[in-house]
């Protein structure tokens, strides 16, 4: 049986934050009727790889009150009305967590970070031969606690595939860097086969 789509009949904003806003969207369908759906509404969000000239990425080892721990990560966040393009965020973020910065940025990729429930996307940039050009933000309103790391690109995959790095939006934005820097193919020759005279 073929898939329909739900059509909105209303939404209404049920709760404000400084972060997101819950809607209740009343949905119908033509064989399963009338329901309501609660939708989280965030602004979209950006994150970027800021990778040095010795191929080290520069990341942020951040606590998460989400999970009540840290996480690494690279630096992210909200896109601000202020902001031209997700680009332009992503590089005001970079100079905001890290204090590094370069003018190489390359767009990578979007995603749904979690299109059940959530109608945005998160945009993913490389930053090529970053440069430290001062220090992070002092973090004025206090909020976050973080500091700043340089892994090597060439561990990332292992931190990954140990659980150190978990964010799944960071995942994300290194796998759209393998897609966009794909390791190289070492090309094995079959052997030969011997001769038979």
């Amino acid at each position: 049986m073929k898939a329909r789509k739900w059509r909105t009949l209303a939404t209404e904003r049920v709760f404000s934050t400084p972060i997101f806003d819950l809607h209740r969207r009343r949905s119908v369908h033509t064989r399963r009727g009338e329901r309501d759906f609660f939708v989280i509404d965030p602004t979209d969000w950006v994150n970027i790889i800021p990778l040095t000239p010795k191929r080290e990425v520069v990341m942020v080892r951040q606590f998460r009150h989400g999970i009540g721990g840290f996480t690494l990560e690279i630096p992210g966040g909200m896109i601000d009305p202020e902001d031209r393009n997700p680009a332009a965020a992503g590089r005001r973020e970079m100079q905001e967590e890290c204090g590094y910065d370069s003018d190489d940025i390359v767009p990578l990729g979007r995603v749904h970070p979690n299109p059940a429930i959530q109608p945005n996307f998160c945009y993913s940039f490389l930053a090529r031969n970053v440069k430290q050009v001062r220090e992070p933000h002092s973090n004025p309103d206090g909020s976050e606690e973080t500091e700043v790391v340089t892994v090597p690109l060439k561990s990332v995959k292992e931190l990954i595939a140990s659980g150190k790095i978990t964010h799944a939006l960071v995942i994300a934005a290194f796998s759209f860097f393998d897609l966009y820097n794909p390791p190289p193919r070492t090309s094995r020759k079959a052997p030969r086969s011997p001769r038979r005279d």
